[in-house]
Formats: structure tokens, C-alpha cells, sequence
């Protein structure tokens, strides 16, 4: 799930937009009226889509940009002259007056290129040493119930494990179970 944060000086205004975007499918949305907020947000997250308009109480759009950390997006939500005479490079920009159907658009754009940025930049953690051991029993149980060689079991809670979105070790806890 990706993270929307929602930055505007007045709340009501991010409360619409919040709306707005709850009403099509986004859930996981946050709303903020100062930079200050959204910093603060944004480094408890692993990353996410800054919707923001061009002046915060506290700091301009492009000051607020560039204090977010790795793994933000940020959207402009501003006049067009106000985007051709401040565009920054790596900032998405939306004209105003707000079109919905373009906003959406461009939010569910943005999230499918944060979703492309996060697979890339995640890699497996290792097992711990508990877990490769849960991992080893479940394959010792599959090799002598299924009659099963060792590199057959791994593949096989390899295979469960990726069809059913759980790591390993929970897959091999689940087998361990099932006995």
C-alpha cells in the first residue's frame, strides 16, 4: 500500500482532496496543513506520494520537496503560471483548477511508478538463523511424507510462499502446522 499525504495551509481544502481521493479507492491517505507535518510524516514512512499546493504556511512546494526523503513523489497542485514559472525537475505537476478525472489519473500514474521504484529497491532480508530452521524442518517433513529430494521442498514453500504473498518461513510454519 502506498502512502498519500495530502499538504495544504487550509484543512478544509486538504480535507476535499482527501475525500476526493478516499472516494476512488485510495485508503491510506493523510492529511497535513504545514511542511513541517508532512517532514515529519514522511520520515516515519518507507516512502509515498506528497499531493501538495504550491505555498504551505511554513515553505514553498519546492523547499518542502526537497526535504522529503528517498521514496517520495511529489504532486504540484497549482495555477499554470505558477507551474511554468517554478518548475522543478522530479516534481509532478497538476494545473488548477482541478479537473478530478486528471487528478486521479495522475495519482494512480504516480503510484504505479512508486510501486515500480519500491520492488526495485527492496531485497529480501536474510532468514534469521529461527527461521531457516522452521524453513529446514518444514523441508525435512515434505521430503519424508511427499518423498520429496531437498531441492524439491524448497521449491515447493519457495512457490507457496510467492503465490500466497507470505515469506518463507511463515509458508514452512504453515506446513509445520498441517502435520
Amino acid at each position: 500500500m502506498i502512502d498519500i499525504i495530502i499538504a495544504f495551509p487550509r484543512l478544509e481544502d486538504a480535507n476535499n482532496i482527501k475525500r476526493l481521493i478516499v472516494k476512488n479507492g485510495y485508503d491510506s491517505v493523510m492529511v497535513c496543513t504545514n511542511a513541517a507535518q508532512v517532514i515529519d510524516m514522511a520520515n516515519k514512512l518507507d516512502g509515498g506520494v506528497v499531493l501538495c499546493g504550491y505555498k504551505l504556511t511554513d515553505m514553498l512546494y519546492l523547499e518542502l520537496y526537497r526535504c522529503l526523503p528517498n521514496g517520495f513523489i511529489m504532486v504540484l497542485l497549482a495555477s499554470a503560471s505558477k507551474i511554468r514559472q517554478n518548475s522543478e525537475r522530479g516534481v509532478i505537476c497538476v494545473p488548477m483548477p482541478l479537473k478530478i478525472n486528471v487528478l486521479i489519473h495522475t495519482i494512480k500514474e504516480v503510484i504505479s511508478i512508486q510501486r515500480k521504484l519500491y520492488k526495485k529497491n527492496s531485497k529480501p532480508r536474510p532468514c534469521t538463523k529461527e527461521q531457516q530452521k522452521v524453513i529446514d524442518e518444514a523441508k525435512a517433513l515434505l521430503m519424508e511424507s511427499q518423498n520429496m529430494s531437498e531441492e524439491d521442498a524448497h521449491r515447493y514453500i519457495q512457490k507457496i510462499s510467492m503465490d500466497s504473498g507470505n515469506s518463507m518461513s511463515e509458508t514452512a510454519e504453515m506446513i509445520l502446522l498441517l502435520k
